[in-house]
């Protein structure tokens, strides 16, 4: 016994990854394992969280999960709110809009400490379990399951972000990253590395992004009523065309006649452009961009659409970014 009352343990793991401990000068059942090791613990109650690594993984989890979630939702809430106000400089309503942006700012900052606080608990707890099961049952021995059981105990703090709020959008990005976590061990593993081994090839995620794009903005064009409410807004706002053109799109891909052209006259006209269709055509070049010619409106589509994708995806991967690796960039 020590001075304080403290009982002298010898720790150490069998092959299975359990602990044994005994009182000092007995011998450890696998002594010659080179992660047997010996300290003192209050008693003979050994605390999980006794190795301040541990602790402190646990804490360091929990601070980068609501840094990176209040960052994210941060910064697009402060994107979101500045191109709030330039508008309403621009609009002659603006002491009705005053009100609303209060009632905006508001809801930006409650939706950051929601999200902080969401990303913050979910890795706090993942990491807290994921250390106990590990203490109690041993890190081997439970290495297989005890990170699908610390996901399933962690995974109702997403209701932090708000219990009446579904959040069908983040549900499915998370199941798509578990996709890809699990594709990757996949690869690894002997029983399933044949079936997972065109996972491997070089260009497979230029693919799978052609594929998955390809998909989406068929039905942005072709079929709108089949996407969620917010992501067809999304996409509206960031394609950058009027929906009379997309509407005239629809009906030359469809093999329609043409419905609105006029509808996409009117449009061009109110732009300062004025065309004239012809219901005959076979190509919509001139749905598409009017007068302009199709090198010209490439170039200037990608600058416009540049400037509209920059704030919606700067925070989303500079912050994360600044946080997670910010050792490295500045040993840089």
């Amino acid at each position: 016994m020590s001075p304080d009352g403290a009982t002298e343990v010898q720790i150490c793991s069998d092959e299975n990854g359990g602990f044994h401990g005994g009182y000092i000068k007995t011998h450890c059942l696998k002594s010659e394992l080179p992660f047997c090791s010996s300290s003192y613990l209050p008693g003979i109650a050994l605390n999980p969280f006794q190795d301040s690594e541990k602790l402190a993984r646990v804490v360091t989890a929990s601070a980068k999960g609501f840094s990176i979630g209040a960052g994210i939702k941060g910064g697009l809430a402060l994107f979101s709110i500045i191109a709030r106000l330039r508008r309403t400089r621009l609009s002659s309503t603006r002491k009705v809009e005053v009100f609303s942006n209060r009632k905006a700012i508001d809801l930006a900052i409650k939706e950051t400490l929601r999200y902080g606080l969401f990303l913050g608990t979910f890795a706090g707890t993942f990491v807290s379990v994921d250390e106990i099961i590990a203490y109690l049952g041993g890190h081997r021995r439970t290495a297989k399951w005890r990170s699908l059981l610390a996901g399933l105990i962690a995974g109702p703090s997403m209701l932090l972000t708000g219990p009446k709020t579904q959040h069908t959008s983040l549900a499915i990005y998370i199941l798509m990253r578990a996709a890809v976590l699990a594709s990757r061990c996949g690869i690894k593993s002997k029983r399933f590395g044949k079936i997972c081994k065109p996972l491997t090839w070089k260009h497979g995620d230029v693919f799978l992004m052609c594929l998955s794009s390809s998909q989406v903005l068929s039905a942005y064009i072709l079929k709108q009523d089949s996407l969620p409410p917010s992501y067809k807004s999304f996409l509206n706002k960031h394609g950058g065309k009027d929906l009379s053109i997309l509407q005239g799109v629809k009906d030359i891909a469809s093999g329609l006649p043409f419905t609105n052209l006029e509808a996409i006259e009117k449009y061009y006209n109110s732009t300062g452009v004025d065309i004239k269709l012809d219901p005959e055509m076979k190509i919509p070049c001139t749905i598409i961009h009017g007068n302009q010619s199709c090198s010209a409106h490439v170039v200037s589509f990608f600058l416009q659409a540049y400037k509209r994708a920059l704030p919606v995806y700067l925070p989303v991967y500079l912050i994360p970014a600044l946080i997670v690796h910010r050792q490295g960039l500045l040993k840089r």
